[in-house]
């Protein structure tokens, strides 16, 4: 692994499947344990920080949530030095305060997903369980938050982002009851990908790009795919324009605590761990070996 500064890593959702604002970009295909990641990664510089921009449905827009790999996607990130994640992901507002084209940072999630074996690497001889309390990386939802201010977007700071299985949206039932449990946003994908930056000691951050009122809100027209279009294009600009501001800010070191997550999470013996499953997770484990 490079022993430059650590880069950091793009998740781009529902409208952001390109970023021109990465200059000399160059692809990266990467090939990993856990199968293809969802795209070629596009390599390159914002301001003077390496970036790895990672289209999280594939250019096109041809993978449904339940079809991603997400172990993948986060393998390869981690193999490219990645340090940080900053998803972008296109999400229905379950409160009134929150609307169509606001952007909402989730300081929780409420997992609804029902496939535990694909949103962890360890196993296979190598038991872990990491801290999972506070889920996104408070330092880097902060400086997202500060960005967003700066620039004059409506942003709100914390809130809990539920995620269901999908590809189909909500039934009415299913919105009003996520509502009365406090929940604040719904989308199908970040809960794994949080899940899996963490095991690999990445600090994540999500932008929840809210493009609609789910189906709670009977006055408006249900969530279709159709309905969000104009505000995922809208929303992809926004969150380009707060990438490019916060990116320069990050740190060059790894110290946060998400940096360090595994030293308390590792169960088995490190005398037991199979040698096979130490070299599927080399860019996880390396400082262990």
């Amino acid at each position: 692994m490079s022993e430059e500064i650590p880069a950091i890593g793009i998740i781009g959702g529902s409208g952001l499947y390109q970023m021109e604002q990465v200059r000399d970009a160059t692809e990266h295909k990467i090939d990993t344990p856990f199968g293809p990641p969802s795209d070629a990664l596009i390599g390159g510089k914002m301001g003077e920080r390496q970036v790895y921009f990672l289209p999280r449905h594939g250019r096109g827009h041809r993978i449904l949530p339940h079809e991603l790999n997400h172990r993948a996607n986060i393998w390869a990130l981690r193999s490219l030095n990645v340090r940080w994640i900053i998803c972008v992901t296109a999400v229905g507002s379950l409160q009134e305060k929150y609307a169509p084209r606001d952007v909402l940072l989730p300081s929780q999630f409420y997992d609804r997903t029902s496939s535990r074996a694909g949103h962890t690497f360890f196993g296979e001889g190598i038991a872990a369980h990491v801290s999972f309390a506070d889920p996104i990386s408070t330092n880097l939802r902060n400086m997202l938050a500060e960005a967003a201010l700066s620039l004059g977007i409506v942003v709100h700071n914390g809130g809990t982002y539920v995620n269901m299985d999908g590809p189909a949206f909500s039934t009415r039932a299913e919105s009003e009851l996520n509502r009365r449990h406090g929940f604040d946003v719904i989308g199908m994908t970040n809960v794994p990908e949080a899940k899996l930056a963490r095991e690999a000691e990445i600090a994540l951050a999500t932008m929840a790009m809210i493009t609609d009122y789910d189906c709670w809100k009977v006055e408006e027209e249900p969530v279709s795919a159709q309905t969000v279009f104009g505000h995922l294009v809208a929303n992809a600009e926004t969150a380009k324009k707060i990438l490019v501001d916060v990116i320069p800010r990050v740190p060059t070191e790894p110290t946060w605590p998400e940096h360090s997550a595994l030293d308390a999470a590792l169960i088995t013996e490190r005398k037991l761990w199979p040698e096979s499953t130490i070299e599927k997770l080399g860019p996880i484990l390396g400082r262990f070996r």
